[in-house]
């Protein structure tokens, strides 16, 4: 048997379980500071003055520094993903020092002995404010007379970007049986990872060097764009990720207190640590979603899809963080889903705002783009008549017609969404649901049972590089994997992906082990330390094993090539004469003849008996950089009960029935499914970033904004069907943004499909009992 395929144990969890962990907050060391960020209390407003001075005579308080105090020699945080030539691009402090732009936007800092000297002496700072209007609604942000969020940028639009492709929507649109328009509205959301964001900086005083321990997705990113930002040259950083307690996209980003704090231990010589506060980590990580679609959809009677178009109003938040500008050009190519259609366009906007800075979330912009879609699918299906099931038959791409190249331009290479539907459907037992939905409106039931359809693919994996320059993104999407057999047989494998839960580790045991022939448990894993592990492009996008995995598969059939020499040297034959099996070579015909790749790690260690010419190591290393995306994709049923009387929704059912290609653990896919649909679920029912009208966050502790927890959610269903993708030797396709990506929309569209009988046309998310509620009075009256 081999190990890919097999629901391994994860080998990280019993350091985890047993708290063995080595969080950043973990670290400590000889002498070291504390970093505490005073933060703007105000949305927008003009900075007169700071004074720290109060804050240095509290005990304890060892310095105290302003914007201006730091600002020498810090540049501007960076934005790598300029999506367009003419996109504004305003400078991003990691200190405020003239103006404040969102509530959270820091402008001064303490350095103490402890953690909550720092944070109390905040309260000395005094800071003059001169208040600026906030701007907060995007269609009201880009009038004429808008108050500007930088006012030496002259207008609030970032960008605007397009894509046309096919026939003219307009022509579509004439001669089209049936046009719809909706507006859908993708309110804010705040990532929730389970550790908070801490960083420590250590100098080392002889050399000029500085570790940098930070909860990050991105340690390799992160050493380059230090290096810009702070002006300390790059082969003096090393930057760790130790163990992260999550991310989802919030750890993907370059933030203000990794530079700032690594100033002030430059500054001070001596080691520093930040560790935000939950409330703080509401205000200054960065948000997710925010936008606002209009999309219009045009078909036949009969269905049959002709065109679609969509125009989208996009929060920026105050600043472009890392990759805020293209988060929705990442969901700019997915609006067309799985359907056939002849003319696609897309309009871009982005918008300033005087909020926090919005940037990837869990899915970054394939959610937006399925729940447009799969919502106006709804709509259609509604107005001509059809099961909403039966519309989606007619029009999406069948298993026989891959490869497909898609109307937005992508080529799908392999899918069967057929299968996955039929399967799902038996799993949820659809005709009997939607007889027993027909009963109750007959009956005029106050608890309504509304069902949801939500047929998803998405493009993850990032890359290929050549596709992401001409996309304009700074970096590239490829990712390197080195494999070492040491000289007693055992393997350590070198990744550039850097984990914060996904079971790497696990996973890529069982592949290097399948490919090398060693047990499961001779496989170490090095990663997320940029002295360790050098080369690597990191983890976000669903991208880690479509990429890395490829790469260690790569390594690790370049170690057995190269031992496929030294063992044909050993045995006395001819490299073609070997066969390897179960990491034994042996030559054909002469089964006793036989050398374990073991054996083979030795000999090369000692060096007695090698060919002329071959170097003593059968150590290899791979990068490798994808010829396309993967998309994974498939069907996710719901059904709810609606209280038409108190608004409260119940999940009674939900089934979820995916295809992320060849499966390496199942127990992994399992996990990452379930935590994904626990996220798609918040949007939908509970979580929202709330602003009052001065731009202030009301929503900023988990008093206020709800994060779902187990007894919140329903029992899963979970299946899989399996269609390999066709663009790497593994054949797998992403799954860890699969479940928030297909979610949402299948539970709003249930609960719209409850209350259609009675009036009821749409919901803004998150649709709580409060929202439903009022909904059904506005229908009724």
């Amino acid at each position: 048997m081999t190990e890919v395929g097999i629901a391994r144990l994860r080998k990280e969890d019993a350091r985890l379980l047993t708290g063995q962990t080595r969080w950043t907050d973990n670290i400590d060391a000889t002498g070291m500071l504390h970093l505490a960020v005073l933060r703007s209390p105000m949305a927008h407003a003009r900075i007169d003055r700071v004074d720290v001075s109060p804050a240095l005579e509290r005990p304890g308080v060892v310095a105290a520094f302003s914007g201006a105090d730091l600002a020498e020699g810090m540049g501007s945080l960076p934005c790598a993903w300029p999506v367009t030539e003419d996109i504004v691009l305003p400078d991003h402090p990691p200190i405020a020092t003239a103006e404040v732009r969102y509530a959270g936007d820091p402008v001064a800092v303490v350095v103490a002995r402890d953690r909550y000297t720092a944070a109390d002496a905040l309260e000395a700072i005094e800071v003059d404010y001169a208040p600026l209007p906030p701007v907060l609604d995007l269609e009201a942000a880009l009038e004429p007379e808008a108050p500007l969020v930088h006012s030496d940028k002259g207008t609030n639009r970032c960008y605007d970007w397009p894509l046309r492709t096919g026939e003219d929507f307009a022509a579509v649109r004439q001669r089209a049986d049936v046009t719809l328009k909706r507006r859908y509205h993708q309110q804010r959301l705040i990532p929730n990872a389970m550790e908070p964001r801490a960083v420590v900086v250590t100098p080392i005083a002889s050399s000029g060097e500085y570790t940098v321990y930070s909860s990050t997705q991105i340690p390799h990113i992160l050493r380059v764009m230090l290096a810009v930002v702070t002006g300390v040259p790059e082969h003096k950083l090393r930057v760790v990720a130790p163990d992260v307690g999550g991310g989802f996209g919030s750890k993907l980003q370059v933030y203000g207190e990794e530079a700032l704090t690594l100033a002030v231990a430059r500054r001070l010589g001596r080691p520093v640590k930040w560790t935000e506060s939950r409330s703080e980590g509401y205000l200054a990580t960065h948000h997710g979603r925010g936008m606002i679609q209009d999309v219009e959809i045009a078909a036949n009677r009969d269905g049959t899809l002709l065109g679609l178009k969509a125009d989208l109003l996009v929060d920026m938040g105050a600043y472009l963080m890392l990759v805020t500008p293209g988060i929705p050009i990442l969901g700019a190519f997915m609006y067309p889903g799985i359907y056939k259609m002849g003319s696609y366009e897309l309009n871009v906007t982005g918008v300033f705002t005087t909020r926090t800075p919005t940037d990837a979330y869990r899915g970054a912009g394939r959610p937006e783009a399925t729940y447009a879609i799969e919502r106006i699918m709804d709509e259609l299906a509604d107005e001509l008549g059809l099961d909403p099931v039966e519309l989606r038959r007619r029009n999406w791409i069948r298993h026989d017609e891959f490869p497909y190249t898609t109307i937005a331009g992508l080529t799908y290479d392999s899918g069967n969404y057929e299968a996955a539907t039929d399967k799902a459907l038996a799993l949820f037992d659809y005709d009997k649901l939607r007889a027993e939905q027909a009963d109750r409106n007959q009956r005029g039931d106050t608890v309504r049972l509304g069902i949801g359809v939500s047929t998803y693919t998405e493009m993850c994996g990032l890359a290929p590089s050549r596709v992401l320059r001409d996309l304009r993104y700074a970096a590239g999407g490829w990712e390197a994997a080195s494999v070492r057999m040491l000289p007693t047989g055992k393997v350590e494998v070198v990744t550039g992906t850097s984990p914060h839960g996904q079971g790497h580790v696990t996973s890529w045991s069982q592949i290097a082990a399948d490919v090398l022939g060693v047990p499961f448990d001779d496989v170490q894993v090095v990663h997320g330390d940029t002295k360790a592990a050098p080369q690597g492009m990191d983890t976000y996008g669903s991208r880690s094993l479509v990429v890395g995995g490829t790469a260690v598969h790569h390594a690790a059939t370049k170690v057995v090539d190269k031992a496929r020499r030294v063992a044909a040297h050993l045995l006395e034959a001819s490299e073609q004469d070997l066969e390897f099996t179960n990491g034994v070579f042996s030559v054909k015909g002469s089964p006793d003849a036989r050398r374990t790749i073991q054996e083979i790690a030795f000999e090369t260690f000692t060096s007695h008996d090698l060919p002329d010419g071959v170097e003593p190591s059968i150590n290899a290393g791979h990068l490798t950089d994808p010829d396309n995306f993967s998309y994974p994709h498939g069907t996710h049923l719901c059904a709810v009960e609606v209280d038409t009387e108190t608004g409260r929704t119940r999940i009674r059912s939900y089934v979820a029935v995916d295809d992320v290609g060849r499966v390496i653990n199942p127990m992994i896919v399992e996990g990452q499914v379930h935590g994904g649909l626990a996220q798609g679920i918040a949007q939908a029912l509970y979580e929202e970033a709330v602003y009052d009208d001065q731009g202030n966050l009301v929503s900023g502790t988990m008093a206020d904004y709800l994060v779902p927890s187990a007894p919140d959610l329903p029992e899963f269903v979970t299946d899989r069907t399996e269609t390999p993708a066709t663009t790497n030797p593994l054949g797998v396709k992403g799954v860890g943004e699969a479940g928030t990506i297909a979610s949402t929309p299948a539970v709003v569209g249930a609960i719209v499909d409850a209350l259609r009988p009675l009036g009821v046309r749409d919901l803004r998310m998150p649709c709580t009992p409060e929202r439903v509620w009022q909904a059904l009075k506005e229908a009724s009256a």
